[in-house]
């Protein structure tokens, strides 16, 4: 399996970083961006931010204490790409929604431990991660296959 072929070098580059200075906070608050899953129980919308750069990828949802129910955050790669995430720093469970590029839902990490090290990998080139509240995917019910609506996907309006 292809992924697999990425996980050690992954897994090095996790642990060189697990001992490297912590990242600091982007220098100016995100933009933010509505975002909306159809799921079998109708939409649910999403205020997220939006982390598009390296800066604010690395440092992510670290060190808060509370995120609020219908927000998020995006991480927008810009193209299709394997990626892995994990926990450092991050003090609340995550569900982790991993994107691909034509906005459907590829598949699900739910209740993501704070703190944890483990690597948290995509299962194929996704183009986006969103990070919600721990549990909210099951209780919104958002799975793989469901469509994720927003300008960074070129899927923006609707049809209704």
């Amino acid at each position: 399996m292809r992924v697999l072929s990425f996980l050690p070098a992954i897994m090095l580059a996790l642990s060189v970083s697990a001992h490297a200075a912590d990242p600091k906070p982007p220098a100016k608050p995100l933009p933010h961006t509505i975002l909306v899953i159809d799921t079998a129980a109708g939409e649910v919308k999403f205020d997220v931010e939006v982390a598009a750069d390296w800066r604010s990828q690395e440092y992510g949802l670290m060190n808060r204490k509370f995120l609020p129910r219908h927000t998020g955050m995006i991480f927008d790669f810009g193209s299709p790409s394997m990626t892995s995430f994990w926990m450092k720093n991050t003090l609340i469970p995550l569900d982790m929604i991993f994107i691909r590029e034509d906005g459907t839902v590829s598949s699900v990490a739910p209740d993501a431990v704070p703190m944890s090290l483990t690597s948290i990998p995509s299962t194929e080139p996704v183009r986006a991660v969103l990070e919600i509240g721990g549990g909210e995917a099951a209780k919104f019910g958002i799975y793989p296959g469901q469509k994720v609506h927003n300008a960074i996907f070129g899927n923006a309006a609707r049809p209704r």
